[in-house]
């Protein structure tokens, strides 16, 4: 059984708000998948092929500029013969190089376009939402979050976003209580007074 989805999402520093986002967003989309999301490394980070090549779901995002090493995370991800989703920001001046690189994949079958950080959400939720319905046997994912999926997509626009405060922009997992069992750990509950609160 798969616990958790892998997602890689390549995104250079200039789109920080979306590289945080994707990251707190999908802990809103109800199943008991836990999540494993990495970025581009940004500065002097290294960068692991191993994160490309085994993930389950590959977003690209390109805003001003394209920088190392997303054209090459890229390349890996065509190499496994994998298709990443683009998901380009609008209405905003780009490098020579960001221009060039959106001319290259211009005719590319997957690209999704947005204007704002609410759009965002709402694309890449909905688009990761859906290749979870696609992927659902993959996923292990019963009928009862089939249900709930299908119905937070339908509702979509209606649903007003979580407020989380910790921005991060960076690696991050989230697991749930559901489907992950830690070996040798405690599950630690609340004190009965925060568990019955009057």
């Amino acid at each position: 059984m798969i616990d958790t989805i892998k997602l890689y999402l390549s995104a250079a520093n200039d789109l920080a708000a979306e590289r945080d986002l994707v990251s707190r967003v999908v802990a809103e989309i109800p199943v008991t998948l836990g999540w494993k999301i990495n970025l581009s490394p940004i500065g002097n980070k290294a960068f692991d092929e191993r994160l490309i090549l085994e993930t389950d779901l590959h977003l690209l995002l390109l805003g001003e500029d394209i920088r190392a090493p997303i054209g090459f995370e890229w390349y890996l991800s065509r190499q496994v013969g994998r298709k990443p989703t683009f998901l380009i920001k609008n209405n905003i001046l780009r490098t020579l190089a960001a221009g060039d690189f959106l001319r290259t994949i211009s005719n590319y079958p997957k690209i999704l376009f947005y204007h704002s950080l609410a759009d965002f959400r709402k694309k890449v939720l909905n688009h990761i939402g859906q290749h979870l319905l696609e992927q659902a046997e993959f996923f292990t994912i019963k009928s009862e979050e089939f249900e709930n999926l299908s119905i937070f997509l339908e509702d979509l626009e209606e649903i007003e976003p979580e407020i989380l405060d910790n921005v991060t922009g960076e690696n991050s997992i989230i697991l749930t209580r559901e489907r992950f069992i830690p070996k040798g750990g405690v599950l630690i509950q609340p004190p009965e007074d925060e568990q019955n609160p009057e």
